[in-house]
């Protein structure tokens, strides 16, 4: 039996807004999973070697349920168009250069490097239409030691005719053929990804629709992102009353869906995710670059609704899931102020709930460093920082959200697996 056992100041989410802290503490994990934290070594672990971290913070590491694979390369860029200009100009062109395999390697390495590297163990994450490129992106992904899903995107219709965009056959086949391809992988897993309403015909949703049915496959996509968008929806879509029954109405809605954004999404649709099960991914650094909106996240938290955050890169600027946490935590006080200060802002032990226990809820975890959830967390030495007076950890872990720090992440542990290391 292998342990690992790990030493320093532990902090963790075991729920909305509380935080459990064993300053000099142990988490200790058997054959890859927690067993527990403990202020004291337990008697059965006398002589294991012990990582012994000082007063290190150690971490849950983060779950981003929601970024564009292909679009890595365009971080930064075209953050003065809306949405859907914004899509054709620079999105569309960047993913149709996935085409090219080898370019996918050496773009993806880069990728997967640096998500493990800033403490992102857990994704849920679109690649671009092309099948080799997707499974190239999936090789990278667990060889790197993260976790989760991984998308072939289905666009046959509304893209770049062409350049990027399938015909319904070949969507279907190609789709069919990817997941035949990935079967072997141990780490990531696939999911069905309708990149939006507009991208998918009638027949390419039915088609995913019975696919996550017979083959128990999770879906993700967007949901009421942007206005033009909705109105588009719904003239593609006059039956459907709102954005989410067009993915409901093809059995694409339930407790295996991670819809992303829903900046505007009504009390009605809210109540349309609650009741399925719906997983809702808060991207406060996209909804912002490209003036989407504010979403109500503090809504859906009091209606008791699933919500996770979202790096969302390319739309998102930042991969590091710190600075996505603070964006997360700004837009909820932008959205206090458009509520007339009706609605409280998020704290940071409740926006980093969202980042690590929230999200990881979706891959069947329980919150905090539960006994029996794999280990996935994060060392990071913040002792190079000035200080004010002692902090308590709790204060530690604001500016940590707040103020980044180079070099500080010392180590990242992925399902059991050290996967990083600065020594």
């Amino acid at each position: 039996m292998a342990v690992a056992i790990l030493k320093g100041t532990i902090v963790s989410a075991p729920a909305l807004g509380k935080l459990d802290v064993a300053e000099n503490g142990y988490l200790i994990a058997e054959d890859g999973r927690i067993t527990g934290v403990f202020p004291v070594l337990p008697e059965q672990y006398a002589g294991a070697p012990v990582e012994d971290f000082g007063d290190a913070l150690i971490l849950q590491s983060f779950a981003d349920l929601h970024l564009h694979a292909p679009q890595y390369p365009m971080l930064g860029m075209g953050m003065d168009l809306p949405l859907l200009d914004w899509l054709n100009a620079y999105a569309f062109p960047t993913e149709a250069r996935f085409a090219d395999p080898d370019y996918a390697r050496e773009i993806y390495q880069g990728l997967a490097r640096e998500l493990v590297e800033n403490g992102t163990t857990r994704v849920c994450m679109f690649s671009s239409l092309h099948r080799q490129a997707t499974l190239i992106l999936m090789e990278e992904l667990e060889k790197a030691g993260v976790t989760g899903y991984v998308g072939k995107v289905n666009m046959d219709r509304n893209a770049l005719p062409g350049v990027l965009e399938e015909t319904t056959e070949d969507s279907m086949g190609e789709t069919l053929r990817w997941l035949e391809e990935c079967q072997d992988l141990r780490h990531i897993k696939p999911m069905l990804t309708p990149r939006f309403t507009p991208s998918c015909t009638d027949g390419l949703m039915a088609f995913l629709g019975r696919l996550a049915a017979e083959r128990g496959l999770p879906v993700q996509s967007h949901l009421s992102e942007n206005r033009a968008e909705m109105d588009w929806v719904r003239e593609l879509h006059p039956d459907c009353r709102q954005y989410w029954e067009t993915y409901a109405k093809y059995g694409m809605w339930n407790d295996r869906t991670v819809m992303a954004h829903c900046v505007w999404s009504d009390q009605r649709e809210r109540q349309a995710m609650r009741d399925a099960g719906v997983t809702m991914v808060h991207c406060p650094d996209s909804n912002q670059n490209l003036c989407s909106g504010v979403a109500p996240v503090r809504a859906m938290l009091n209606e008791g609704g699933k919500v996770a955050l979202g790096s969302d890169i390319a739309g998102g600027d930042h991969l590091c899931m710190f600075d996505v946490t603070a964006a997360a935590l700004r837009a909820s006080k932008a959205r206090r102020v458009l509520d007339n200060w009706e609605t409280d802002f998020l704290t940071v032990p409740e926006a980093w709930f969202l980042a690590t226990s929230s999200g990881a809820a979706f891959f069947g975890e329980q919150p905090g460093f539960a006994p029996g959830n794999p280990l996935h967390a994060i060392v990071l030495d913040d002792s190079r920082l000035p200080q004010p007076h002692p902090l308590t950890p709790a204060e530690r872990l604001e500016r940590c959200v707040y103020l980044r720090q180079k070099d500080a992440v010392r180590a990242v542990w992925s399902a059991g697996r050290k996967v990083f290391s600065a020594e």
